[in-house]
């Protein structure tokens, strides 16, 4: 989906809400050529709406116009009558969606499998990369974290329902606020079994195999395990690596429906389960993500080979190695941590 020329780089103030019920607050929105970006008065980007998913709620000539990213009505964007070019811009742009869908009829139906089956060949051979690349830049946000949280719904149909004892529900939240953040809280999922370690989803959930909790002594462990799958999930797209995996139907298919085909997801599922991430992170990028979150990286090298030899640059250069970590968990937290599995 590409904007129309004459408003690329268009911008307008409006109110954004992020959610149902959420505070509105006022926003920039800018017209870009392919997304909708939803930004604060310091730039900062809030949100990102496909334009190709871009649908509003009530009449056209109601005030404030409002819109919404398709299936997701509880985020919403009000645009007031002196943002008019904002509006005229993303009406045409509904007018052009809006013709672009499929009508009934055997013309139709030639004409679809006719410009789907060229798309394909062209796909194959030519741009199979391209393809792959322009899916995971327009899928927004909350189709991510919707993607998401079907792979966990299967995975967790092999690994069993995460473990969430009610007494280490908040100290689980207060390892993944002291490593990730606190916005991202409720990122951590733990599994009692099925994973080696831990992986990473679209839509920013880490999963981690409870015997990172259950065995070791020293709660930089998990720490240092959830720092690197963080790094790792940073360096690449998650929805990227579905794909990837996935093939190039499953990015035809996401592109056209907005939706993963099923037996995609359940192969991805059992991937995430059996084979260990390898993807390698240099020493170099590990050692400064875990001097930034103040966290000691030989708990984590030591526990990654206990001899040291695949790990030594990590123990040898340990930036907290002499101070040591800036508190992860009180013994408290972390005792209660253990037992999230129940065990």
């Amino acid at each position: 989906m590409t904007a129309l020329e004459e408003y690329q780089r268009l911008e307008a103030t409006g109110l954004w809400r992020p959610e149902l019920g959420a505070q509105r607050r006022e926003v920039v929105v800018a017209l870009g050529d392919a997304s909708l970006t939803i930004k604060d008065f310091q730039d900062r980007p809030l949100s990102h709406w496909s334009l190709a998913a871009v649908a509003r709620a009530g009449p056209k000539g109601q005030d404030p116009a409002i819109y919404f990213p398709d299936g997701d009505p509880d985020e919403t964007l009000e645009l007031a009558s002196d943002a008019s070019d904002m509006i005229e811009a993303l009406e045409r742009i509904l007018r052009a969606v809006e013709r672009r869908r499929p009508r009934p009829g055997k013309l139709r139906v030639w004409l679809s499998a006719s410009i789907a089956a060229a798309i394909i060949a062209a796909a194959v051979v030519v741009v199979p990369g391209a393809l792959l690349s322009y899916a995971t830049a327009v899928v927004p946000e909350v189709k991510r974290a919707e993607i998401g949280e079907a792979l966990l719904g299967r995975i967790t149909r092999v690994s069993g329902q995460p473990c969430s004892a009610p007494e280490a529900r908040a100290p689980l939240s207060a390892l993944a606020a002291r490593v990730l953040g606190d916005r991202r809280r409720g990122a951590l999922v733990v599994l009692p079994e099925g994973l080696e370690d831990t992986a990473h989803l679209p839509g920013g959930r880490i999963l981690m195999s409870r015997s990172l909790l259950e065995d070791p002594e020293d709660p930089d462990v998990p720490a240092g395990y959830v720092l690197a799958e963080a790094v790792r999930a940073a360096g690449t797209d998650p929805l990227e690596d579905l794909l990837r995996h996935s093939g190039l139907m499953a990015s035809l298919r996401l592109l056209t429906t907005g939706a993963m085909p099923d037996s995609a997801l359940d192969d991805y599922a059992e991937h995430l389960l059996t084979e260990r991430s390898t993807r390698h992170v240099p020493s170099d990028v590990l050692l400064a993500a875990f001097e930034k979150a103040e966290l000691r990286s030989g708990p984590y090298a030591y526990w990654e080979d206990v001899t040291g030899e695949s790990t030594f640059r990590l123990i040898e250069a340990d930036p907290r190695r002499g101070e040591g970590s800036r508190q992860v968990l009180t013994d408290s937290e972390w005792l209660r941590l253990q037992s999230i599995c129940g065990g």
